[in-house]
């Protein structure tokens, strides 16, 4: 099993997140073509200007925004020009409220996408849409990058494990990443009382991952009245994880907003790479 496309968008031609080295590294790694979008955003508000003004003004900020994916694929294609892995580039242009439809419409052909940690400090409102975008409506199983994320192919991998349906797509997404690792730790957080595992809490998926080849150790925590997400990010810490997987919005994404949960938590807060599907 291993990866055959690899996508990521950029909205601005250098991230401190590094996606496209990491893209480009992760398409190396396992013979992939990498498809990567530049994206120009249209980020004026033309609904707010004086009548008269707005075709003047929304021609302009679409000429910037088309300028703006020009830089970034002039800058792509100089990264990648003398790489030795097969890639392409896309330009397009969308409004600051819409990046997901260009980014959708692409990247639901691809196995894995790459992009920032969507809620980290400094990160705007178009990172939220654009992994929500890949997440919910591309379908795309997606590796959230902290800022300066290394791209050594992750050797000691944490799985968040709570018997949900997306937690299983994670699994099973992560699985050329799960095969090269050499240490696997399915991690059970405040499992139920009354749930289906309840006598064995993650001993199915070990199984299921034991016939991969893959041997995984099961560590099952008490919440202790604080946030899932801490409390996985604290085990990651102890155990030295270089990746985190997960299911990605197992509520809606308004209650994580307003309520907080574990997909928001961890692409806030989380200092290793996170691979999220829905």
């Amino acid at each position: 099993m291993a990866y055959k496309t690899v996508f990521t968008a950029l909205t601005q031609p250098q991230d401190p997140a590094r996606p496209l080295e990491y893209a480009s590294e992760l398409a190396r790694t396992f013979d992939a073509h990498l498809d990567v979008m530049c994206l120009g955003v249209d980020r004026s508000h033309a609904n707010y200007f004086e009548a008269g003004a707005n075709a003047i003004i929304l021609q302009e900020a679409i000429e910037r925004a088309r300028a703006q994916a020009q830089d970034i694929e002039t800058h792509v294609r100089e990264k990648l020009g003398g790489n030795d892995i097969r890639w392409a580039t896309t330009r397009a242009v969308a409004a600051a409220t819409d990046v997901g439809t260009p980014v959708a419409r692409l990247a639901r052909f691809s196995d894995i996408a790459i992009a920032p940690l969507p809620y980290a400090e400094g990160r705007s409102t178009q990172d939220v849409l654009l992994v929500e975008s890949l997440l919910l409506h591309a379908g795309c199983p997606t590796l959230c990058l902290p800022e300066g994320a290394p791209t050594d192919t992750p050797r000691s991998i944490v799985i968040g494990w709570n018997e949900s349906g997306e937690a299983l797509r994670a699994v099973r997404a992560a699985m050329p990443f799960i095969q090269a690792a050499n240490e696997i730790h399915i991690t059970v957080v405040d499992p139920p009382n009354h749930g289906p595992d309840r006598s064995d809490p993650g001993g199915a998926l070990a199984v299921m991952l034991s016939r991969y080849g893959v041997h995984a150790d099961i560590q099952v925590m008490p919440k202790t009245g604080g946030r899932v997400g801490d409390t996985i990010l604290r085990h990651v810490t102890d155990l030295d994880g270089d990746m985190i997987v997960m299911g990605g919005y197992g509520h809606s994404r308004f209650r994580e907003a307003i309520l907080g949960g574990a997909t928001r938590h961890m692409l806030e807060h989380s200092n290793v790479p996170v691979l999220l599907a829905h």
